[in-house]
């Protein structure tokens, strides 16, 4: 399904996108799958999109630079987004897998607006903002998410793209 085709995601996945800062991005590389922790933003859209900076020189920014120039969208990930130190009767949380590419130019520029504004603090900070302007913005656009919410009943998930439409 593209994105265009794409039904959006139910209301509750987006707004536990929105409920969170911080997702766990696991890829893989020559030297074999790993997982780290970035800052996202969620850019609206009919699919919304994840937005969080690397650098290049990081093993996740090589790898998924790498990724990004092999076609098919970008780079492929999974990840996960949740608060810390839930109780299991309440954890809620998102899985997710789609793919990463680097933004440039007016994509760019409109997705650091997105950014910016969740984490105004990188915008009051000279020195971060300038760093943080150097430094590559990727586009996470998922492709099928997973909501856990434990609150509604253990082990209640609910799906985008449904099984049955993928």
């Amino acid at each position: 399904m593209t994105d265009t085709q794409a039904a959006p995601p139910p209301a509750e996945i987006t707004a536990a996108l929105q409920a969170h800062t911080t997702l766990t991005l696991a890829y893989a590389d020559e030297d074999g799958p790993q997982a780290c922790a970035v800052l996202y933003a969620v850019d609206e859209g009919p699919v919304p999109s994840l937005l969080f900076v690397t650098s290049a020189t990081t093993r996740h920014g090589r790898a998924l630079t790498a990724g990004a120039g092999a076609g098919e969208g970008g780079a492929r990930v999974a990840f996960t987004a949740q608060h810390d130190g839930q109780r299991w009767t309440e954890l809620t949380g998102v899985q997710g897998r789609g793919h990463c590419r680097p933004l440039e130019g007016a994509e760019r520029a409109a997705a650091w607006r997105a950014y910016s504004a969740r984490f105004p603090y990188v915008e009051r900070d000279d020195r971060l903002r300038a760093a943080m302007e150097r430094t590559a913005l990727w586009q996470l656009r998922p492709d099928w998410l997973r909501l856990i919410d434990n609150a509604r009943g253990f082990g209640h998930k609910t799906e985008w793209p449904h099984a049955d439409s993928a």
